[in-house]
C-alpha cells in the first residue's frame, strides 16, 4: 500500500491563484469562443481542477459586437423570455439582439455551460464582456490569449 495522500486545494488557495484573461472576440465564432472562456471560468484549464470549487479565473472578452455565427443563425437563433403571464412569451432574434445588446449573445453562451447552481453563478461574475475594444480592467494587467484555428485552443499572445 502507498502511503502518498491526494492533494485537495483550499478555498483560499484557488482565490489566491486567480489570474486576469484578456480575449479578442472579433471573427470568431460564438460557440467555440464560449466553450473556451467555460473552460477558463470553471477552472478545467488547471492541474488543480476541483468539480466542487470555483477555481477559475477572470475573463475579459472585447470585441463582442464582431462575433460571427455560422449557417443560417443569424436569422433562426432565437432567444427566449418569459414573465410568467400567460401570453407574455418574448422572442427575439439574434440579429435583432446584437444591435440591442451586443454583449448578452456572449453572456448567455458561456451561461449555458457552466453548472446551474451558485458555484455556476459565482463563476459566471467572472466573465466581463465588452462590446468595444476598450475595457476598465488594464489595472489588473489581463494576460492576452487568441484562439489558434487550426487546434481551436487559447494561445498566450506574445
Amino acid at each position: 500500500m502507498s502511503t502518498t495522500k491526494t492533494y485537495t486545494p483550499k478555498a483560499a488557495e484557488a482565490q489566491a491563484q486567480r489570474e486576469w484573461y484578456l480575449i479578442d472576440a472579433e471573427g470568431q465564432t460564438l460557440g467555440r469562443l464560449a466553450t473556451l472562456v467555460a473552460q477558463i471560468l470553471r477552472g478545467k484549464n488547471k492541474p488543480t481542477f476541483t468539480p466542487h470549487m470555483d477555481m477559475g479565473d477572470f475573463v475579459v472578452v472585447v470585441n463582442a459586437d464582431k462575433i460571427k455565427v455560422t449557417g443560417s443563425k443569424n436569422f433562426d437563433k432565437k432567444y427566449y423570455s418569459h414573465s410568467g403571464y400567460i401570453g407574455h412569451l418574448k422572442v427575439v432574434p439574434f440579429n435583432e439582439m446584437m444591435e440591442k445588446h451586443p454583449t448578452f449573445a456572449i453572456t448567455a453562451a458561456v451561461r449555458g455551460m457552466l453548472p446551474r447552481n451558485r458555484l455556476g453563478a459565482d463563476m459566471l461574475s467572472k466573465l466581463k464582456v465588452y462590446a468595444g475594444p476598450k475595457h476598465p480592467h488594464i489595472a489588473q494587467q489581463p494576460k492576452q490569449l487568441r484562439i489558434n484555428s487550426e487546434t481551436e485552443r487559447l494561445e498566450p499572445v506574445i
